[in-house]
């Protein structure tokens, strides 16, 4: 038997069969002591290794996008980003360590759970028929809430930040718990998630309530709890290191300079990044920001060696994946070519890179910086090796398949759909009730919901009216026009309640000149910061707040139940609510949260 054929025959085996090919013994009660966990995977992942080509070795390191719902569809998009046709062409022709999928109109990959598990089992095919014999990791971005690649009938769980305001780490391990086996259960076998930001920067465009709080020691404690949800099914990524929640700019578009000083961000932004690797998490994902004070080059960090080895590897001591974020993003290419910015990855420190824009390029770049010397070939096979131990420890090695004749007794199940309301119910938070407004004396016959979010205050309306009071629907937008409060105005004078939803005052700050018109009608008005809570801060003449922190079906059930009195609130804020743009003054502080 060759030795390629060997390798790939090892991947049909149990574990034991494993470690006798790699020459690690089976132990007995009467031989040895048994094998640890991380024996067997370095056994395994080792023996996966063996006989890999250079080129082979290198594409597992890679992570991309594929176009389409089915591993053999043709897809003119798979010709022109790749030169194939299909997704299953793409990963047989980079021999790629994994891909990642997405729910865009670009690259649509999400029609229904069946569909999806369909795609994985054909995509897991191609790589292990062909090339490295390698299965492949399979992620997607799934961390609840505004980041959600699979929607229902898929369970719906909200952001981070609505999580923590619940302040239950049960709870918390209970939805990652859920999503992970949701995802497994489709083929996705990683998970970009949790975020493990510090929400530090209240004008942050980029992280808010993916971020579990603004004070590292409740982000930490939520983090470690939703990794240990997710790894019982699914790889979990600890994100964005060295920290990102402190952005004044969006790295998507551009690339964020963070000024802290090193003791700020070790006592801010580290302690949930310790806290993952203590937990045991399987990969850490890179920023694409500048951090000075950590490296004074201004390389972002995802190409820093003074951050990527110096910070995490050496003095954090963490020994698993390192992924960069997206290669897509304007952060990461304001300073190199897309030919440079894989290689210079690499001699950082980081083991997988992920979506580069042209895969190509990117991989020829890196095999180029191999032959010549520039990457050692002991680099790349250490970080296969770290590759190849995570596949080998979430099951991916041996158990790449999903039974598509199961998948929906698993995804969107009742008791997982209950357990995700259950959790949004609790994240609602009274921030302000000044008028006394609420609990409402009565129900009222007719409501109207205004301001930000078409198919929000559509939804809304609706569940509202479910739960007795005919609302309708009248949304303004985040730069409300002048007709536009003019006639939310007209519309309130016809109804008994008025519920106004806000999204991003700071940023758009005309919101605050509708919630002033309609306070002005002396209807009772509720405003609701829809996303992030710190539009509770700016000054207006609206005096009863609530904040859901998001706007996912069961965060506006939670809250039509909230306004109509058939629940209390319990949330408390994860994050101190600065007075508006004076963010050196405490309008609201952390833990406050009102019932009644």
């Amino acid at each position: 038997m060759t030795t390629r054929n060997r390798r790939f025959h090892a991947l049909a085996l149990p574990v034991a069969g494993v470690l006798a090919l790699t020459g690690v013994g089976v132990a007995t009660a009467a031989s040895a002591p048994a094998v640890s966990a991380d024996a067997r995977a370095e056994a395994a992942a080792t023996q996966a290794l063996r006989g890999l080509t250079l080129e082979e070795k290198v594409g597992q390191l890679f992570v991309t996008w594929v176009n389409g719902k089915s591993a053999d569809e043709v897809n003119p998009k798979n010709q022109a980003d790749f030169g194939v046709d299909t997704a299953a062409e793409v990963v047989r022709k980079y021999h790629l360590g994994g891909v990642i999928y997405f729910n865009n109109a670009t690259r649509d990959n999400f029609d229904d759970p069946v569909q999806v598990a369909k795609l994985s089992n054909g995509l897991q095919k191609a790589a292990i028929t062909s090339g490295a014999h390698i299965p492949l990791q399979i992620a997607a971005d799934q961390e609840g809430g505004t980041v959600t690649r699979m929607g229902a009938p898929a369970t719906e769980f909200p952001n981070a930040m609505a999580i923590s305001a619940g302040r239950d780490t049960n709870r918390a391990t209970q939805a990652a718990t859920i999503l992970g086996q949701e995802l497994r259960a489709v083929g996705i076998n990683q998970d970009f998630a949790p975020d493990s930001d510090v929400n530090s920067n209240p004008v942050n465009p980029v992280i808010g309530v993916r971020s579990f709080s603004g004070q590292p020691g409740l982000a930490s404690d939520y983090v470690t709890a939703e990794i240990k949800g997710f790894q019982q099914s699914v790889a979990a990524t600890s994100k964005h290191f060295p920290g990102h929640g402190a952005a004044p700019t969006d790295s998507h578009t551009g690339l964020p300079r963070i000024d802290s000083t090193e003791d700020q961000w070790r006592a801010t932004d580290v302690p949930p990044f310790k806290a993952a690797i203590a937990a045991g998490i399987d990969s850490i994902m890179t920023a694409h920001i500048q951090f000075p004070s950590l490296d004074p080059s201004l390389e972002p960090a995802t190409l820093s060696k003074p951050i990527v080895t110096g910070k995490l590897r050496n003095e954090l001591g963490y020994n698993g994946v390192i992924v960069t974020d997206s290669l897509e993003m304007q952060g990461v290419r304001e300073m190199h070519s897309d030919a440079e910015i894989p290689v210079l990855a690499l001699k950082a420190g980081v083991d997988q890179l992920l979506m580069p824009v042209h895969l190509d390029v990117a991989i020829n770049s890196v095999l180029a910086a191999v032959k010549s010397g520039e990457i050692p070939m002991r680099q790349i096979d250490q970080s296969v090796l770290r590759v190849l131990k995570l596949k080998f420890k979430r099951g991916i090695l041996f158990s790449p398949f999903v039974d598509t004749n199961k998948v929906m007794k698993t995804v969107g199940t009742p008791s997982h759909l209950a357990t995700a309301q259950d959790i949004a119910d609790r994240g609602i938070t009274a921030i302000a009730n000044d008028a006394g407004l609420l609990p409402l004396k009565q129900k009222p016959a007719t409501t109207l919901v205004t301001g930000w979010g078409v198919s929000t205050t559509a939804t809304l309306a609706e569940k509202l009216t479910a739960h007795g009071t005919q609302a309708t629907a009248y949304q303004t937008g985040q730069a409300p026009t002048d007709a536009q409060i003019a006639q939310a105005v007209a519309d309130a004078k016809n109804v008994d309640l008025v519920v106004v939803l806000t999204n991003n005052i700071g940023g758009f700050p005309l919101q605050t000149k509708l919630l002033d018109a309609l306070q002005a009608t002396g209807k009772p008005v509720v405003a609701v910061a829809a996303q992030i809570p710190y539009d509770a801060g700016y000054p207006s003449a609206v005096k009863t707040w609530l904040a859901t922190y998001g706007y996912i079906g069961p965060t506006l059930e939670a809250l039509a139940k909230v306004i109509l009195g058939e629940t209390k609130p319990v949330g408390k804020l994860p994050v101190d609510i600065p007075a508006g743009t004076d963010v050196h003054t405490v309008k609201y502080p952390f833990g406050h949260g009102l019932t009644w």
